[in-house]
Order: C-alpha cells, then structure tokens, then sequence
C-alpha cells in the first residue's frame, strides 16, 4: 500500500482523486495549498504526489526541487486544468514524472499511477542490493539540491559507457564534472584527455586528434599518437565541442561510431576504446540550424546529457564554497585561516556571478591577496565592481520607482509571474460572467457552451464569487 499526497485547490478534485486512488487500495493525504501541501510532504513520507500547477499561494512547478529534495524524494506527476507546453517541458526538465490535464481518462490516471509506483518500487529495489560507493568529486563543492541533481547524473553516467554530454554556462565547472564521470568510472585507471576545442589549430587539428607517420608533412620527423589514441582505454574529453571544425566534424563521427581512424600519412586504421564526455556553452540546435555544426553528430553526442546550473541558481553552496577556497588559498599562501563577517557573506549571496563558479575562485584568491594577514575578510576586501553591483541592485529595488524604460517614468511592476496569474484571473472571471449571461443563467447551457462539467462550473464560480442572477 503506498501513500498518495493530492496537493490541489480544487476541493472536488480532491475528493475525485482520493475515492480513485483508494477503490485501487492506496492511501491518500490531501492539501490545497503548495505550504500545507509540503508540510505533510515533509512529515511523514509519500510515494506520489499529484501536484496541480496553478494554486492559492504559487506556482507548483516551483514546488518540484524541493520535493525531490526530501528524504523520500516522491515521484511527482503534475496534473492540471490548464495544459500548457512550456510548462509541460519545464516539470520533465524539473523531475516530474509526468505531466497530463484534469480532463484525462480515468484510465489514464490510474495508468500513470501505476507507473509510477512502479519505477519507485524497482528503483528502492536496486538500490538496497547494491553497494553505497562514496563518489569521488575532487573540487565539487556544495550540497544544494541542484547539485545534488547533477551528481546523482554522473553516477548513473559513470557506471555506463554512454557518451556524456555537458551543458551550461561558462565557468559552471564542466571539466571537473567530465573528471568525476571518469574518476568514478572502471575507465579510471586509464588516461583522461583533454581536447580544447577552441585552441585546435585548423591546419594542425588532423594531425593533433589522429597522429601522424614519419615524413607525413614537413615537420613530422618522428610518429606521434594522436589525442584520440592516448584516450585508449580512458576518456577523451572535448571541451566547447561546439568550436570543433566543420571539416572535421565528419571524420569525427565516424571515430565515434567505429572507434577507429587512421593516422595522419598512415597506411592502415588503428583502435581506439575511449569513452568521450563533451561540453559546450552554446547551443548547438540553433547551430544546426544554421549549418554551423552537424546534426547526427550532435545526436551521436548528447546521449546522456548533464546541465550544470549556474552558480546564482544555487545559492546555498555559496558559503560552502568560500569556506573551501579561503582555506585552500590560505594554505597555500602561508596564511592563516579566516573569518568571515556577516556582511561579506551577504555580499556572496546577493552578486549574480555571471562568471559562475570560475569567477567565484578567482574573486577569493583576489580577496585572500587583499587581505593577507587581517583575521577576518570584510565587504572591503572584496573587488569594487561586485560591491557596486550589489549596491546598486539595493537601492534600485528600494526606491519607489524603477528606472525610466525609455525617457518616461515606469511604476514598479509585479513580478511577472504574480503579472501573469493576475492577468489570467480577471479574464476567466469575465468569461464567466459572460459565459452566464449567454446561457441565460442556465447552467447546463453554460457547460454546453464552455465544455466544462457542471462541477467544475460550480467550482469556478465559487472561485470568483460569481453568483447567478435570478
């Protein structure tokens, strides 16, 4: 028997839900709004949760990480009134397991359900026969649930030989994640080879991936393996594969799929068994589409596929991370270990980084360099132009007014998601009132017209505060 949480508004809803869910011998807890609906997650552990999207007090998208986060960790299926594409896109992307409207079948209800609890099952199974293995992630710091996200990925990626494909922006960390995938994989005994993508030289990039034979071009006085070979039996990384030259993206293809090429003014083909991780901050569909990189490569390469978050996405690393690179610079400086007040922390917390995680080392060895031999690393210590930057953003979100758009005076606006539910509410409550007053307050005319059940009418109304007229 496993236990269902209903998290939804719709008190009707709620009550459909729970008699399906128990005719086919499950326990049901409900809440209806996204804050009662976590304190019961948080409490006692569940299974699945049905999640609706559009709720009193949120958006439940917003929801998901934190679910995952638990202990538990339930499978979350995403059941709304409003199907909507981008959100569908955005709960996969989230963890969701599935995502279907109000408005399906009960037999296909019951059949996500089913699933569900399933995979939950089989997954609890695996992993009490298997044994824990602490993941090596040499300078990967932090514990916050996106992170976290990404690991669990390389774990699953390293016990594999897939291809890994990694994607993010700039300085989020992506070759420490390609050596976690090979450090934790049975190729780890074997080289990992970097290739920067950025730094081939056109004329030179044959020769660098595949080697070259004595006397094949000037300058070739002796054999060399090529980067692809000294991978063998390792991991070849490809760093900003993106860079990777059009003329060579062929050739490169075919090494992927036979695992084989030949040298460089070599008379025959030589093995190579790597395993490749690659990388890229760009995106490579709208290079396709641009006929700026090929497209059955990129599907020969995003097989299994990582997105680091960048660094403001996951804010709670953030002390983590200043804790481990004072030290570290400490240590290597010769200094002694520093405090921190509270005030720099809030700092780190507040700047955006749009350097990411790059950006946040060289930003600590710059303040251990300013600060040397102070005990305790103050908002003075830290570069100007973060300092500006965050104080800028402080007083332009306390001021009345938000900077003139285009010459004239703009009033502070609504955040644009509490914009969207604001706008959304006053139209489906004028469609309601006209909806009414086209069916002449009949109510089985009404749903005629709408297409809505006579419960979800009613619920509606309610919702509004819509009477009818008599």
């Amino acid at each position: 028997m496993a236990t269902i949480l209903i998290i939804d508004d719709d008190t009707l809803m709620c009550d459909t839900m729970t008699r399906l869910i128990k005719r086919i011998g499950h326990d049901t807890l409900c809440a209806q709004t996204l804050r009662d609906g976590l304190a019961l997650a948080s409490s006692q552990p569940c299974d699945v949760v049905f999640l609706d999207v559009r709720m009193p007090d949120g958006n439940g998208l917003e929801l998901l990480p934190t679910l995952d986060a638990l202990p538990a960790a339930p499978e979350v299926i995403i059941m709304t009134g409003f199907g909507d594409p981008n959100g569908a896109e955005l709960a996969i992307k989230s963890g969701a397991w599935d995502y279907i409207e109000k408005s399906s079948s009960i037999k296909e209800i019951t059949l996500s359900l089913e699933r569900a609890l399933q995979y939950r099952q089989q997954k609890i199974t695996v992993a009490g026969t298997r044994a824990v293995a602490a993941l090596k992630r040499q300078q990967i710091i932090g514990s916050s649930p996106k992170l976290a996200a990404c690991l669990d990925l390389v774990a699953q990626a390293a016990s594999s030989d897939v291809n890994v494909f990694l994607t993010g922006e700039t300085g989020t960390g992506k070759e420490l994640f390609a050596r976690a995938v090979h450090e934790n994989s049975p190729r780890a005994r074997g080289n990992f080879v970097v290739v920067d993508c950025t730094a081939l030289p056109e004329t030179l990039v044959e020769s660098l991936l595949f080697g070259h034979e004595k006397g094949s071009f000037t300058g070739a006085e002796k054999s060399r393996d090529g980067l692809i070979r000294q991978a063998h039996c390792g991991t070849l990384f490809l760093d900003e594969v993106g860079e990777l030259p059009l003329m060579m993206q062929k050739a490169f293809l075919r090494v992927l799929q036979e695992h084989r090429f030949r040298p460089v003014g070599g008379s025959r083909e030589i093995d190579s068994d790597f395993r490749l991780v690659a990388a890229t901050n760009r995106n490579l569909e709208q290079m396709v589409e641009r006929g700026q990189f090929r497209e059955d490569l990129l599907f020969r390469l995003r097989s299994f596929v990582i997105e680091l978050p960048p660094l403001r996405e996951r804010p709670e690393d953030i002390q983590e991370l200043a804790r481990y690179y004072a030290d570290r610079f400490c240590e290597r400086y010769g200094l002694a270990p520093k405090g921190f007040s509270p005030e720099f922390i809030n700092i780190l917390l507040a700047y955006t980084w749009p350097g990411n995680v790059r950006e946040f080392v060289h930003t600590m060895e710059r303040v251990l360099a300013a600060a040397r031999f102070e005990p305790t690393l103050f908002t003075k210590h830290l570069p100007t132009n973060i300092r500006i930057e965050v104080t800028r953003a402080a007083v332009e979100h306390d001021s009345p007014l938000a900077p003139p758009a285009s010459g004239g005076t703009v009033q502070t606006l609504l955040k644009l998601n509490d914009y969207r539910d604001a706008v959304y509410n006053d139209a489906e409550k004028n469609y309601l009132c006209d909806l009414l007053a086209l069916a002449g307050q009949n109510i089985p005319e009404a749903c005629r017209v709408s297409g809505l059940s006579q419960s979800r009418l009613y619920a509606l109304l309610k919702k509004h505060g819509i009477t009818r007229s008599r």
